[in-house]
């Protein structure tokens, strides 16, 4: 592997707690179909792994295994893909099901159409599990009353403990299972130590505080939970966009409705004013304004006519419109983005894989921590055996790690969702955390820092012209009969009246030749004017003036003169300056690559304020240069649209492809794709990074400070049962409800 080749991102966690309750979530990409599945690549549901420890087991179980290739786990629809050699796959399933695991095979595409919506065999969604807590919380509160007002009377006593047993079972039934199960294999993960603490603390006596730590713990499970989809119904909203339905035109000229889904590619649809383009296509028929927000981020809306692309999910404004399909519904724009975005939020960001791996020695060190205290304070401190094994429960409820494994997946979900409110598509937590490292960004010149498409920019008829004929109407003329694209420019800025041209011919790299009302004229470059003599030192003047400026300029003649001059440029976008002065005010260097020629990128550069413009070079010299700026500069971006692009976009840590006008190669090398090719985006998504980062750690700050704090407490035997379980899951909610202020962002 090159030394800056970007590592492959890891299907993972499913952003949601390492508990039970992060089932809730839905991953909306299906997994791949059996049809579609390459040799050896085979797609399991397992019923039990719902939670990133979960999947962080079966990692485990399967690392000291050959012959695997990848794993891509789905949580929210419970599926795992494995690409192993076919001779080593009975192996990793027997692995898996040592794990404590039961992996079954999808078989069928309504298996697969099952897990894409998020198909559970149990229901953990909030709506189900609201009552049941409840129930379990009254419960609890009952057995906390029998405690203190009933007689100390063994009958008030068993009947307490019955209450608490009651409401233990409603609230932690699935955390028992999971638990009992995870102590039986030797491993301690979260559901392991609420078991062993709750159970102990029914044993020695509290059980009204064991009652109530569940019912707590499963109630703010619920809630974070909940929270937690918060972030991730961000993305699944965007299922919703598309129609179900829309009007397809028959065989007949009758326009009839029919199910989104099972329209064909190259059908006609009709979409009315007001409603929601069904799928991506090209308009046949009709103007209209389309609002774009919900695929490209752009507030205002879109004007669009015959030709131009509309996209599944926008909504059509003013006029009717026909449109020609070229997207099935699976594979329309809005689809491909909630697929990016699902495969992304699973990635693993560096500071959530330092969580992962610190978790993996925390949880363990704190049950032996637990354990010590429980077995030494009665030998060092005068302790009962009852009063430390309470204490070391109690210690137990405080260390679990849930805060703290929570503390980056909704972050990083929350950062995607709100990257791709703007019309950013960030494929992977790792690019969203590292763009705030970005020291150098490389900016291709066409259809990036410009427009991309040449247009009139001057003309003027030489003070020698004057003729019969309106130089501009004898240039419109001409041009129109090419398909050159500066001639194309040239017919289309030039609106009015158009003359026949005889004896057209077009004069191979120089330009166009014809007759108009008997003259003979010439419409083309340079060397074709030079070449006929025609030149002169004021006009090679002219000329100079206009190619420094990165113009192409074309030139009308008749016989013995020439009549006039026009410019074509492909002129900067809008947005290009405003966003090279962000990025140089961020202490990014801005740098242009492009195989233009050096003066036209020099001309272009100085307009948009970039200092360092390199032309005349290949994709070769393009990928050259990003290797250069990551050894001058350190973390290099670059941001670029076309197929001679994508090496240097592999080539660079991080990529950016314009999603509009971006070539799919380009778009598929990138690891970020601005959808309304806007580069003001590129300064939205390293400040999306700076600040999400800077989340990142305050929810690990929070998540062990307050642990540290009552930890403290514990060991000094200030800390209860109850202030144990408010430590845990107060820290939680915090650093969940701190995540999501993201998406407010």
């Amino acid at each position: 592997m090159k030394p800056n080749a970007k590592p492959t991102p890891e299907i993972a966690s499913c952003g949601g707690s390492a508990c039970s309750h992060c089932a809730d979530d839905v991953a909306v990409a299906a997994p791949t179909p059996p049809a579609a599945q390459a040799a050896g690549v085979t797609t399991f549901r397992i019923a039990t792994m719902d939670c990133a420890s979960e999947e962080g087991e079966i990692r485990r179980a399967l690392e000291p295994l050959g012959g695997i290739r990848s794993l891509s786990f789905q949580l929210g629809a419970r599926t795992l893909t494995i690409d192993a050699d076919p001779k080593d796959l009975p192996q990793a399933l027997e692995a898996i099901r040592k794990a404590g695991f039961d992996p079954k095979p999808l078989t069928s595409t309504a298996e697969h159409q099952d897990a894409s919506e998020g198909a559970h065999d149990h229901d953990h969604g909030f709506e189900a599990g609201i009552g049941r807590m409840g129930a379990a919380l009254g419960m609890a509160i009952a057995a906390e009353t029998v405690s203190f007002f009933a007689p100390d009377l063994l009958i008030w006593k068993l009947a307490g403990m019955a209450v608490a047993a009651v409401a233990i079972w409603l609230a932690g039934l699935d955390t028992y299972t999971k638990g009992l199960k995870a102590l039986r294999q030797g491993r301690l993960n979260i559901n392991a130590l609420m078991t062993v603490a709750v159970t102990g603390a029914f044993v020695i006596g509290q059980w009204p505080e064991a009652a109530m730590v569940m019912a707590l713990y499963a109630i703010a499970e619920l809630i974070e939970a909940r929270a937690v989809d918060r972030a991730r119904n961000a993305i699944k909203g965007l299922m919703a966009l598309a129609p179900a339905e829309a009007e397809v035109k028959q065989p007949d000229g009758s326009w009839q409705a029919q199910a989104s889904k099972s329209i064909a590619i190259d059908a006609t649809v009709r979409i009315k004013p007001g409603e929601r383009v069904p799928l991506d296509g090209l308009v046949t028929s009709g103007n209209s304004a389309v609002d774009q927000a919900s695929v490209t981020g752009e507030s205002i809306p879109v004007d669009k006519a015959v030709g131009d692309s509309v996209f599944a999910g926008t909504i059509n404004q003013t006029g009717a419109l026909e449109i020609r399909v070229t997207a099935a519904a699976n594979d329309s724009t809005l689809a491909r983005i909630i697929h990016a975005v699902e495969q992304a939020q699973g990635t693993r960001a560096p500071t959530q894989r330092f969580v992962d791996r610190f978790a993996a020695i925390y949880t363990p060190a704190v049950f032996g921590i637990a354990l010590a205290v429980a077995v030494l304070m009665p030998l060092l401190a005068d302790l009962t055996w009852m009063q430390a094994v309470y204490k070391a429960l109690v210690l137990l409820v405080i260390a679990c790690p849930c805060a703290l494994v929570i503390s980056t997946p909704v972050t990083v979900v929350s950062g995607l969702a709100a990257a791709v409110r703007k019309g950013i598509l960030i494929k992977g937590g790792i690019y969203l955390e590292q763009a705030r490292q970005i020291k150098a960004v490389a900016l291709d010149k066409t259809g990036t820092i410009t427009q991309g498409k040449p247009r009139l920019v001057h003309w003027e008829a030489l003070p020698w012209s004057a003729g019969d004929l309106d130089p501009a109407v004898v240039g419109a003329s001409l041009a129109a009969r090419s398909d050159h694209p500066v001639s194309k420019a040239i017919a289309e800025s030039l609106a009015g009246e158009r003359l026949d041209v005889e004896a057209f011919e077009a004069l191979v790299g120089k330009g166009v030749q014809g007759s108009l009302q008997g003259q003979r004229f010439v419409l083309g470059n340079h060397r074709l004017i030079h070449d006929q003599g025609l030149c002169s030192a004021e006009l090679e003047a002219k000329l100079a003036e206009h190619e420094a400026l990165g113009r192409t300029i074309t030139l009308l003649a008749a016989e013995d003169r020439v009549l006039a001059l026009f410019a074509v440029a492909d002129t900067l976008k809008d947005s290009s300056t405003q966003a090279v002065a962000e990025l140089n005010a961020m202490g990014v260097k801005t740098v242009m690559l492009t195989g233009d020629n050096p003066a036209t990128a020099s001309a272009i550069a100085a307009q948009a304020g970039i200092a360092d413009a390199r032309g005349d070079l290949l994709p070769q010299d393009k990928q050259a240069a990003i290797g250069e700026l990551q050894r001058a500069h350190g973390m290099t971006a670059m941001v670029g649209d076309g197929i001679n692009d994508a090496p240097s976009l592999a080539q660079a840590d991080i990529g950016f492809a314009m999603g509009g006008a971006g070539t799919d190669i380009a778009m598929e090398a990138a690891d970020v794709i601005i959808m309304n090719d806007d580069l003001r985006r590129l300064a939205s998504t390293i400040r999306l990074s700076r600040k999400t980062h800077a989340v990142l750690w305050q929810n690990i700050a929070l998540a062990l400070g307050i642990k540290a704090v009552f930890l403290v407490l514990a060991v000094f035997g200030s800390a209860t049962m109850w202030m144990a379980v408010f430590a845990d899951m107060g820290a939680s909610l915090l650093v969940v409800g701190n995540g999501l202020r993201l998406l407010r962002r």
